[in-house]
């Protein structure tokens, strides 16, 4: 369902001078033995961008997956970008976020890094929802204008292709004009970026996802040494 996806977001980042790095041995990808569900991810080093990871979820008609989020570097206080596609074949069901998520959430903030987002936002109707997501508290690392949408195959094979290529644009535009610009230092993005791990590790639905079709101990391992590394101190 989303290979086209995945393809065009490691073609943008193997353009921008992005190289593989090494993901946690035994995490790199996995069958279930319990399904016919089977995972793979990515990780790369990105110039701007201290880390930025990608996974694909393929489990046939019954779910795929596409999740990435990019951490910038520390010398830059730019949102984290969050991609989050999931795909129901069975239920033609579509839950989609897309977001630049914000370190903070005061007003200078938001009008330095957000102005991209917004008209993304005004574009695309069928994707900027109302209704609010049901495990986090869209007041944190969330940003007011976030593609967010609960759909079907209209919204699958209509507006989600074309909002995530002018999201993925919206992005790097982002973060290639905003260079320079950062007003946090580089040890309140570390803090900030670090709390955003402990903060999504301790939420994130997909946890559960993973360990029906992956087991416990190997779901566990993913949460913490790759989806949200830094959730690991408080383990």
């Amino acid at each position: 369902m989303f290979d086209s996806f995945l393809t065009q977001l490691h073609k943008g980042i193997e353009s921008r001078g992005g190289t593989p790095m090494t993901v946690p041995d035994g995490l790199e990808t996995c069958q279930s033995q319990r399904s016919n569900g089977n995972i793979r991810s990515w990780l790369w080093q990105v110039p701007g961008f201290r880390r930025w990871r990608v996974t694909r979820l393929d489990a046939g008609e019954n779910l795929q997956v596409l999740n990435s989020v990019a951490y910038p570097d520390h010398s830059y206080d730019h949102p984290l970008m969050g991609v989050d596609l999931l795909w129901f074949g069975k239920r033609q069901k579509l839950v989609a976020v897309l977001d630049f998520q914000p370190l903070v959430q005061d007003q200078d903030y938001l009008d330095r890094h957000f102005d991209g987002l917004k008209a993304l936002n005004e574009r695309f109707p069928d994707l900027n929802g109302e209704e609010t997501m049901r495990s986090f508290d869209p007041n944190q690392y969330f940003s007011p204008w976030l593609l967010f949408c609960r759909g079907g195959a209209e919204q699958a094979e209509d507006s989600l292709p074309q909002a995530f290529d002018a999201f993925l644009s919206a992005y790097w535009a982002m973060h290639e004009s905003a260079e320079g610009s950062s007003k946090l230092s580089s040890q309140d993005v570390e803090r900030l970026q670090n709390a955003y791990d402990v903060y999504s590790a301790e939420r994130d639905p997909a946890h559960g996802l993973f360990t029906s079709h992956f087991g416990k101990d190997w779901s566990d391992r993913f949460l913490h040494e790759f989806l949200f590394p830094a959730s690991q101190q408080t383990v």
